[in-house]
This record gives C-alpha cells, structure tokens and sequence, in this order.
C-alpha cells in the first residue's frame, strides 16, 4: 500500500473522553437551553435513557442537525459521535461539533471503518455515551433506509445496550443544502426501550450482525414511521465491478 493510500484509511488519533471537557460542558450549558427555547422539541420516552454506563443510541439519519437534537435531549448526559474531520476545519464549525461532543475522524470503508469503530468502542468501556446512525448517511428523500451492520457489531462486541432513536421533522428545520435552520419548524425525539442484542450470538458472526442489524432498524422505523426504502443509501455505482459487488450479498459497514 503506498503513502497516499495509507494516509486514506488510517483515522485520526482521538482521546476517548473519560470526563466531559470545559468547553463540552460549557457548549451543553448554552447549546441545550437555547434550542430548548427556540425549536420547544418534543422528547418522547427520556425514561429508557440510561443515566450511567456505556449505551449506543442508534438513529435514524435526516438532517445535519440530528447530531445536535440527540445531545440536546438526552442533557445532562454526555454522548460522544463521530463526525467527518472536515467539519473541523473552520473554526465556527470545529467550535459547534466541539461543544456537542463530536470526535473528528476520517470516514471510508474497510480498515478505515474498521478503525472507527474500535474508536467508538473506546468510548464506551470508558461508560460514556456514543450515537451513531445504521444508514451510514443522510436520507434525503425521508424515507428509512436498510441499516449497515457496524452498529450491531460494536453492540455485540462491546455488550453495551442499544438505544433506538426515531427523530420526526429534523429535515424540514434544515433540509439538506440549506445554509441556516428554519426558527418555524418543531422536532420530535423518540426513545425506544434498551435492546439487548446478545441473543442473536457473538460478534464474529454474520449472521447475528445482520439479524441484530434488522433488529435495531425495525425499532427505529416503529419509532420514526418512515417509509422504508428497502435497500441501502448509498451513491450510484460508478463502475462494472462496483455493480457487480453490490449485487452479490455481501455485508455493509
């Protein structure tokens, strides 16, 4: 593998958060009460957030903003996602994902996904908090699309309880391309019950990825009500080969 490739896949060093940083807490003391008073988001089933232990909320993905909703209703707790280094290259906007508790990383697939995962699992033995979203990116068409197994694999590897999350209307308070939320439009978050995925068997398994993956999404979708799309999102192929790939049934991360 050459430098440029390696440079590709390996993911940004990160420091698993054992406390909340100052400007984490600081950030959650004006972040969560101004959005409180400006969306007034309505937070179903708060109850089934655990307050201490490592926990996985797993959610559905609309809008740029969902990673901001989710800290936002389960304040006080502190939860951790990882957010594409990208985001942290202005300053506005490293100062934004900073103080919701983002970790920057490189996104891609194989090793690099791999690393990511191992970087979340981290932060859960440290008994902190991590969200993450099985579609693996924005819906933009509203609809619920087929989860990747990288979340069933950290729950089943780390023992950690899964959180579904269902957010409703994130996507019209900042649809994709817009520069600036909308003050008109109100949010819904819903927690599910804790899933305990141990029952569909050990980590290494395919198949108990897949079925705890199918487990997490039908939550989700009984929570968000989405249509369901059926497939994975993800861009068109650009290749014969790609084609070919994605027709065989192999496993998404």
């Amino acid at each position: 593998m050459s430098s440029a490739e390696s440079e590709e896949t390996e993911p940004d060093e990160i420091e698993v958060p054992h406390t909340p940083s100052w400007f984490y807490t600081l950030g959650r003391r004006a972040l969560a009460p101004l959005a409180r008073s400006i969306y007034r988001p309505r937070v179903e089933g708060r109850e089934n957030v655990p307050e201490t232990g490592g926990v996985i909320f797993a959610s559905n993905h609309l809008s740029f903003i969902d990673s901001i909703a989710i800290p936002v209703a389960v304040a006080p707790r502190p939860v951790h996602f990882l957010a594409k280094s990208s985001y942290f290259e202005k300053p506005v906007s490293r100062a934004l994902f900073s103080a919701v508790g983002a970790i920057p990383v490189r996104r891609g697939a194989g090793q690099a996904a791999l690393d990511a995962l191992d970087q979340q699992r981290q932060i859960l033995e440290t008994g902190a908090a991590v969200a993450l979203y099985p579609e693996g990116t924005r819906s933009l068409d509203g609809r619920l699309y087929k989860g990747r197994t990288g979340v069933a694999f950290l729950a089943l590897q780390s023992g950690a309880p899964v959180v579904p999350v269902g957010l409703i209307g994130t996507d019209k308070v900042m649809p994709v391309g817009a520069r600036f939320p909308s003050l008109r439009e109100r949010v819904t978050i819903r927690f599910g019950e804790p899933l305990d995925l141990s029952q569909h068997g050990p980590a290494s398994s395919g198949k108990a990825r897949r079925t705890a993956t199918d487990e997490i999404m039908a939550a989700i979708h009984a929570l968000s009500g989405q249509e369901l799309a059926g497939i994975y999102n993800e861009a068109p192929a650009q290749s014969p080969i790609e084609k070919i790939k994605r027709a065989l049934p192999y496993e998404r991360r």
